[in-house]
């Protein structure tokens, strides 16, 4: 039988994003804006919870502190419909919080408070997740709990199980290079961004950095370029994906969407350049609105989407 469903792996934040703030003020006082929103955020917590918004039965692997935002991190996630039961509350920590002041520009400063959130760990309920599912996304990378080994055994479980393996970052460091090599010999599509492929690669030019992440194991690689769209690299095709043309509100966890809606379209049958078009949608109403969610509104609603917005001409 084949499987369906996603377990993602790795950070998990509240994201509370306020737009537009194009100075902070000196002294005291009160402004109107156009709008706060908040919401659950992460390698992980962001894709599982845009995934379950598109029709995929989702799971997050992750932690929380034992506070108020973790509690609310949990219930936000539990109410999208995200399995939450690997989900650990971490006694006397906070929670990874980002504060994130949008300008009207879309230039987003971000202050993030450090918390639970980077401690995710491999517990047996964990690797029985990743042999249970059709998809696990690994955002685990950097996380003192994951590297060295820990990772690289729910990567290799879900693989062995049949999972299509798919993999991001955020803030790589230099030691991140290690791993990643570790990792990508059981990864099936890795996706960072522009920026964390040529940290990682050295290289400028990103068709031969999506072709280095393949010599170092992974089987494709899909390379996230904000505006200027994506570079897909697979087996049978390589190509650049244009954007599409909109006003961005915010782009917080644009990357996050892009993967999520990868995965959701790829768990429908969808060939995987299609899929990947699909990923740029989701990103694009992502970031039309605020915070995690932006203006996703379900799988449906995304493919029309597909079929209304200009694709952007800038390469």
């Amino acid at each position: 039988m084949k499987k369906n469903g996603l377990a993602c792996i790795g950070l998990t934040t509240l994201d509370v994003v306020a737009r537009a703030i194009d100075e902070l003020p000196k002294v005291e006082g009160t402004g109107l804006i156009e709008g706060i929103a908040c919401a659950p955020a992460g390698t992980a917590g962001a894709p599982a919870l845009l995934a379950a918004r598109l029709g995929v039965p989702s799971r997050l692997i992750s932690a929380v502190g034992d506070d108020l935002t973790g509690r609310f991190i949990r219930a936000a996630l539990s109410d999208a419909g995200v399995d939450v039961s690997d989900l650990e509350t971490l006694p006397g920590l906070p929670s990874s919080t980002t504060l994130l002041a949008v300008s009207s520009s879309g230039v987003r400063p971000g202050f993030h408070a450090l918390g639970a959130g980077m401690l995710a760990r491999v517990t047996p309920g964990a690797l029985q997740a990743a042999s249970e599912v059709g998809f696990l996304h690994y955002g685990g990378v950097g996380g003192p709990k994951l590297d060295g080994g820990e990772g690289l055994s729910i990567v290799q479980a879900a693989s062995r199980a049949g999972a299509v393996v798919t993999c991001d970052l955020i803030a790589p460091q230099p030691s991140a290079i290690e791993e990643v090599r570790r990792l990508l010999p059981h990864v099936d599509y890795f996706l960072p961004s522009a920026a964390e492929a040529v940290f990682l690669t050295g290289q400028q030019d990103l068709f031969a950095a999506a072709e280095t992440f393949r010599s170092w194991g992974a089987k494709a690689c899909i390379i996230k370029n904000g505006g200027r769209g994506s570079v897909v690299v697979l087996d049978d095709v390589s190509t650049t994906l244009p954007a599409y043309a909109i006003t961005p509100v915010d782009t917080t966890s644009c990357g996050d969407s892009y993967c999520a809606g990868f995965i959701a379209a790829l768990s429908r049958g969808w060939a995987p350049l299609d899929a990947a078009r699909f990923g740029t949608a989701t990103a694009a109403l992502v970031a039309q609105g605020l915070a995690t969610l932006g203006k996703v509104e379900s799988f449906e609603a995304t493919e029309a989407a597909m079929r209304q917005m200009t694709l952007s001409e800038a390469a």
